[in-house]
């Protein structure tokens, strides 16, 4: 069958491959759209395979709440940020999420083996593999987390464009604009601050006598400390260790709009309370950045060029 230029272009919308692509695989496969689609993927699939070593550690986190009680935050990387303002990246990220909020898998892996919610004829890792290929990066979907408010609500903030994504869960009996509005400010200080736990009650106590132990190492260390009584050094480690318990805890950290700027995040949340008539307390977050624990690799442009054309 002769291949024409409206068999190209069908080919072309239906799996964004390039066009001389689309033309090879039609004339390999005599014309068989089906097949022809088929040999695309396969294709793809090669190509994935060699991206597949290159490092992503850009890419986009993404938020979706359902119904104020639903939400997810995914995690999608690319290898660089050029292609994170792509506007197919940013659809295939958007969809990401949307099986992320309804799926019952628990993590990535069994995730990529589910029908692709917006394709039911394939997996979610085909499409991801599609991706890679007519983008031309390596692509990887992370990580996701979903929070189900069960007695209260979960409200959702991204910041810089996707760089990070929160979630926060509250317990509340009062759900309305003045809570969640609250909660989304929270939301902001988890992005701007990085807590790693709700509250001190969180924190193991193998945790607290581990920094104990660098703390009383780091004091006495310190020639300033000289003959210092026990007793002393010990009020020492204590108020340093009260202090770092209180940086990395949201419900112990000053409240970033505080106006006197000394409430804590603990007392923001019961002035909204009684504002409110509300029994309102944090009971979770999530925060994802984009990235973030990745090992990035240095690139040296100028040896990358040099390499290409032979230097």
């Amino acid at each position: 069958m002769a291949v024409t230029a409206a068999m190209v272009k069908e080919l072309r919308e239906m799996t964004g491959a390039g066009m001389m692509d689309c033309k090879k695989a039609l004339t390999e496969t005599d014309g068989d759209m089906d097949a022809a689609v088929e040999f695309l993927r396969k294709n793809g699939q090669a190509k994935a395979e060699k991206k597949a070593g290159r490092i992503a550690a850009e890419g986009l986190c993404k938020v979706l709440v359902q119904d104020d009680q639903t939400a997810v935050v995914v995690e999608v990387n690319s290898e660089t940020d050029f292609v994170a303002k792509n506007d197919e990246f940013q659809k295939f990220v958007e969809s990401v999420t949307k099986q992320a909020l309804v799926t019952t898998a628990t993590d990535v892996e069994v995730m990529l083996e589910e029908k692709w919610i917006d394709d039911q004829a394939k997996t979610v890792k085909e499409v991801l593999v599609e991706k890679i290929a007519m983008i031309g990066e390596n692509l990887t979907i992370r990580r996701f987390e979903k929070v189900v408010a069960s007695n209260g609500c979960v409200v959702s903030y991204l910041h810089g464009g996707g760089r990070i994504g929160v979630l926060v869960e509250a317990n509340t009996d009062v759900v309305n604009d003045s809570v969640k509005e609250a909660l989304s400010n929270i939301a902001m200080q988890i992005a701007a601050l990085s807590p790693k736990y709700v509250s001190t009650d969180e924190i193991s106590q193998e945790y607290k006598d581990h920094e104990k132990e660098i703390l009383l190492a780091q004091v006495k260390n310190d020639p300033k400390n000289a003959g210092k009584p026990d007793e002393i050094i010990e009020k020492m480690i204590v108020g340093r260790l009260n202090k770092e318990l209180k940086e990395v805890c949201l419900l112990e950290q000053t409240y970033v709009k505080a106006e006197d700027g000394k409430q804590t995040v603990a007392a923001y949340i019961a002035q909204v309370a009684k504002e409110n008539s509300a029994n309102l307390s944090v009971v979770k977050f999530v925060r994802f950045e984009t990235g973030e624990g990745i090992e990035k690799k240095e690139e040296d442009f100028a040896a990358e060029v040099a390499k290409q054309i032979g230097m």
